[in-house]
């Protein structure tokens, strides 16, 4: 899953303009899609927003690794949860 994160990371999030930015990630299908709108990781809006990162320009190897790293922790705490 973890993996899944940051190719979903990379394909739809790191270009400085994503191709339907907004609504690049689906509300199902994926637990990394649940994942990324509970954090607000799934569009450059919200990352700019909620974790002020800049939208319009790419994403760093950096950037990406900490967004991966909110996701695979919310998903985590969901999992141990009763």
């Amino acid at each position: 899953i973890e993996q899944h994160a940051a190719d979903f990371v990379a394909k739809r999030l790191a270009p400085a303009l994503p191709a339907n930015d907004g609504k690049q990630t689906p509300m199902r299908g994926h637990p990394v899609f649940i994942a990324q709108h509970a954090t607000a990781t799934c569009c450059r809006c919200c990352l700019a927003k909620w974790h002020n990162i800049p939208q319009g320009v790419s994403l760093s190897e950096q950037q990406q690794r900490y967004i991966v790293a909110v996701i695979y922790h919310w998903l985590v705490i969901q999992m141990n949860q009763p």
